[in-house]
């Protein structure tokens, strides 16, 4: 399956670098106000400029107490996440809004549930990528993201970055690091991305194809 998101069915963009030994990218994310998924959207863009194939998955809200189960289909946006998507991907992309400095609850609540797949090595050797967006300038971006790498290094994955030869790197006034991409979303969550940081993003899905294209067996 490939890139999905207005709706639960997957709908497959095909670039016309695309064969049929394109990588297919798991580009996997929690978004409360949206600003996530737009980035997720622009590393999918870079994937597919790339050649390879995104497949855009969410994770369900989590709550301190559940009175009703969460429908298995989102009313919108991308499908929830199985587990059979990590297996079929060759690489990952894996997006949160900070928390205080670290991922959100409902992204952190699946990867705790993959205990099988760190013992079975599902994503041992695969590429990855982390990407965040946060109200302020200052607001736990790299902190987020090296918090989400963690986990992905205990799973074996091999981690991959935003080179600075990446000019919007060094100009960037507002998201973009070299840990990932990243957005500055304001305090009522409404600021579009800019150009640098829709630039990076794909950039970041660039990279992520083409490295999981030279690793792959």
């Amino acid at each position: 399956m490939a890139y999905a998101d207005a709706s639960a069915a997957s709908i497959r963009y095909a670039s016309a670098m695309t064969t049929s030994s394109a990588p297919e990218i798991l580009i996997l994310y929690y978004s409360r106000g949206g600003s996530v998924a737009q980035l997720a959207r622009q590393i999918a863009r870079g994937v597919e400029e790339a050649g390879g194939l995104a497949r855009l998955r969410t994770v369900p809200p989590v709550a301190p107490v559940t009175q009703t189960a969460a429908s298995p289909v989102p009313e919108e946006g991308a499908p929830f996440v199985a587990k059979q998507d990590l297996a079929e991907c060759a690489g990952l992309a894996l997006g949160s809004p900070t928390r205080f400095g670290n991922m959100a609850a409902p992204l952190k609540h699946f990867i705790d549930t993959l205990g099988a797949e760190w013992a079975s090595g599902t994503l041992v050797g695969k590429p990855a990528a982390v990407f965040t967006s946060t109200s302020t300038q200052h607001g736990g971006q790299e902190s987020t993201l090296l918090s989400m790498m963690i986990p992905l290094l205990h799973h074996g994955m091999v981690l991959i970055g935003i080179p600075f030869t990446e000019s919007a790197l060094n100009t960037t006034q507002t998201g973009g690091t070299p840990y990932g991409a990243s957005h500055v979303a304001g305090s009522d969550d409404q600021r579009p991305l800019s150009d640098d940081e829709k630039s990076l993003a794909r950039a970041l899905g660039r990279r992520l194809a083409d490295t999981t294209r030279k690793l792959a067996p």
